[in-house]
């Protein structure tokens, strides 16, 4: 069977999502998946003015490429829309020390949830006034690190760590500011591994069982703990604003009930993020001013409505600003066309990357798209599935795609919208080497991480031994 038959018989036979039942022109690029800089010249794909022919010919692949002007945009995208908000970028995302120092650079603050996410920030040069403090498991010594850095502010978790930060504040003979993450029973519209704000998982106090006033009640008679206020994060990847709308309603209570029942006005209240990014066609992402429209217009119904004062309000956009700043470029090793039931032809198509530079689509069953990126191709489409080399049949990077059906070993794939938890979540599975981070900008390719090495991997080998 040809290909073209292949591809007549695949969405009948494979009940193909909506954004796949017409395949796009293999020579042109869809602009909501891309960074802002990115364009097809001949076929040949470039990023910030380098064709990623020419990267991968210097640094090799696979490799993630980070549009510098593109990140930098969303940056300031999201703080002039939110320009009464604090807004912290969530580091977990993707962190390193260059996006720590383009986060300050561009008035922007910083969420960390890790000793090691921290050591990058401060390495970095970032205010620690102006980072914020997560985790749902820290350690004495990590909270005692945080506090004396100065970092701006803890979230606990936990009544656990409410006695544990007391504790380290008393021992420094300091006052450290906290906020209290609650949970505000809202089913976000997500994958249930990244939907944070419903009863039965690990973070935050609950609004419903009275466990969150507790914890304000707590740290209100702790010495050395200062509250600035209730933290909600209802998720990631959202793109419905209505899940915000009763997370802003319920916190919003809270804080009114913690004013007439404690005796105390918090200042701030942190609406989290998470919003929700364009992996394909068929994602519809809010811009940054309709995202402060929508929330601001929310919080400011409720606090009228409960007659109180509208406290500073904070989020954290991760993914929404490096997620769309980066894509991967793989090279082609093999493709094998597969016969299906019903007539269908699914071309396997393996690249020299997959789970261990992006586990999403194997952990959240997350749709990627992607295209040719190293020429231009008239042959007609085939559809295809982009798998990794690992020793698993999950092993899948793009799940369904149309590409052109002269696709050959060695031609270079991208993949877009790689930037948030890819490089961050990557591991060296079989003893894979985690790729490199390569920032461009006006026709400049740098490396901001390096590809690991085998001597890397072999330094934390105490077994291993030269010849």
């Amino acid at each position: 069977m040809t290909h073209e038959a292949g591809w007549a018989h695949a969405p009948g036979a494979l009940k193909l999502p909506s954004w796949l039942r017409e395949p796009p022109d293999p020579n042109e690029l869809v602009p909501l998946l891309w960074s802002g800089t990115t364009r097809k010249d001949d076929g040949d794909l470039v990023v910030g003015g380098v064709a990623l022919a020419d990267l991968a010919a210097e640094f090799n692949t696979p490799a993630y490429v980070l549009d510098e002007d593109d990140f930098r945009a969303r940056a300031r995208a999201f703080r002039d829309a939110f320009a009464d908000y604090d807004v912290y970028y969530a580091g977990k995302a993707f962190l390193c020390t260059t996006i720590a120092r383009w986060v300050a650079e561009e008035g922007l603050r910083l969420d960390v949830c890790s000793p090691g996410e921290l050591t990058v920030a401060l390495r970095a040069g970032v205010d620690p006034a102006h980072i914020g403090y997560h985790g749902n498991n820290k350690s004495r010594p990590e909270l005692r690190r945080a506090v004396d850095a100065g970092v701006g502010r803890i979230i606990v978790d936990s009544f656990t760590e409410i006695e544990r930060l007391a504790s380290v504040a008393a021992d420094l003979g300091t006052t450290t500011a906290v906020m209290i993450r609650v949970t505000a029973g809202v089913e976000a519209h997500t994958h249930e591994y990244i939907a944070t704000a419903h009863e039965d998982q690990k973070f935050g106090f609950s609004i419903t069982s009275g466990d969150a006033l507790e914890a304000v009640r707590r740290v209100v008679a702790a010495e050395g703990l200062e509250l600035l206020g209730l933290h909600s994060h209802i998720g990631s990847q959202i793109f419905d604003s209505s899940g915000f709308e009763v997370a802003a309603r319920r916190v919003l209570a809270l804080h009114a009930r913690v004013a007439s029942e404690v005796g105390l006005t918090m200042p701030e209240m942190d609406l989290g993020g998470g919003f929700g990014i364009a992996y394909t066609t068929q994602d519809d992402p809010s811009e940054p001013a309709q995202l402060a429209v929508e929330m601001s217009k929310i919080v400011e119904h409720e606090c009228r409505a409960l007659g109180i004062e509208q406290p500073r309000l904070s989020i954290e956009p991760g993914r929404a600003i490096v997620g769309p700043s980066m894509c991967t470029v793989y090279t082609v090793g093999t493709v094998k066309p597969v016969a299906l039931d019903g007539g269908a032809v699914r071309t396997y198509v393996s690249v020299d990357g997959g789970m261990s530079d992006n586990i999403r689509t194997a952990l959240y069953d997350a749709d990627y798209s992607c295209t040719l990126a190293s020429r231009a191709s008239q042959a007609p489409p085939m559809l295809a599935r982009v798998v990794g080399m690992h020793c698993e049949a999950g092993d899948i990077v793009v799940k369904d795609e149309f590409l052109p059906s002269d696709l050959t070993p060695g031609d270079l794939l991208a993949v877009p919208g790689t930037g948030a938890y890819c490089r961050s979540m990557a591991s060296n599975y079989n003893h894979a080497l985690r790729p490199p981070v390569i920032a461009v900008k006006d026709g400049v390719a740098r490396v901001v991480v390096r590809r690991e090495t085998i001597e890397d991997l072999l330094a934390t080998d105490v077994g291993a031994v030269d010849g």
